[in-house]
């Protein structure tokens, strides 16, 4: 009962913040969010031993959100060079941010595991989550945000009720032992009906948002049916590979949960796992194959 009630609390919730807040508080959302996924994900990290470097996560985390934001002041002639510069220099730096204080360690053979994890944090969470800053505020294509919404929830629930009702050969036992390829199969199925639907009404979706300013009148690139399955194929997969990653992450650490901070489904990390891999295959998939405009 405390999963639907958190449920039934939380979605309208999140639509209402997608759709209908100013881009300040929509930027400051996800900044929160990512903080509070890390943190669940730096304490997991201590399960195994592994002392990582919180503060320096934190705030290479909100740089990273920051350099995102910026993206949003093109017009005032500085806001892409700064987001480029520092993706630039978070590649090329990324070692060096972590492995300077890792010097600092009495305990040498921590050195790697704690500049890695924390490396890795960086990526895994933070610059994944950071592109819904650009898909909320690049006109036009916020209907991908949703589609990436939807596609994960129709999934999740597509694989709960096929395989908990048909599910016989299992997906990843030693993972996910409740998983079965029966319902891995019908969540791709219920993912591509929402890529579907999606673009099918893309234009209309695209009108419920707030658009700060109002975007000009572009007219809708064309997508062909079998990039919109693919797209929904690729996302979906990769989805339930996050939610068996996290799962992996999970038992490894021995816990259950990433952590409390919502009833009857665990933490911020158990909620997003598999937004953190399908959020960037939809984006680099949507800009490799030319249609985000």
């Amino acid at each position: 009962m405390k999963r639907v009630l958190t449920a039934v609390v939380l979605v309208p919730l999140v639509l209402l913040v997608v759709f209908r807040a100013p881009w300040p508080f929509f930027d400051f959302v996800v900044a929160a969010i990512i903080i509070l996924a890390l943190r669940e994900y730096l304490d997991l990290t201590e399960r195994y031993e592994i002392k990582p470097f919180r503060w320096i996560t934190y705030l290479a985390s909100i740089l990273l959100v920051l350099s995102f934001v910026s993206l949003n002041f093109r017009w005032m002639g500085w806001g892409l060079p700064f987001a480029t510069f520092f993706l630039l220099a978070l590649a090329y730096l990324l070692a060096l941010v972590f492995g300077l204080p890792a010097v600092f360690r009495r305990d040498m053979k921590m050195v790697v595991p704690a500049s890695a994890m924390s490396a890795f944090g960086l990526l895994y969470i933070a610059l994944s989550l950071a592109l819904l800053i650009r898909l909320r505020h690049t006109p036009q294509n916020e209907y991908l945000l949703i589609f990436i919404l939807f596609s994960v929830w129709a999934g999740d629930i597509a694989a709960f009720y096929v395989g908990r009702s048909v599910g016989r050969h299992k997906l990843a036992p030693v993972v996910s032992p409740n998983k079965s390829w029966e319902g891995a199969i019908a969540s791709v199925v219920a993912s591509v009906g929402i890529a579907l639907l999606v673009f099918h009404f893309r234009v209309a979706i695209n009108d419920w948002f707030v658009h700060e300013p109002e975007p000009e009148n572009l007219n809708p690139f064309p997508i062909t049916l079998w990039q919109i399955i693919v797209l929904g194929v690729l996302t979906n997969v990769a989805a339930q590979f996050g939610d068996l990653f996290e799962s992996a992450l999970k038992r490894g650490a021995g816990v259950k949960d990433s952590g409390t901070l919502l009833p009857g489904h665990g933490g911020i990390l158990d909620r997003i796992d598999a937004l953190l891999f399908a959020i960037p295959v939809a984006w680099y998939y949507a800009n490799l194959t030319g249609f985000l405009q």
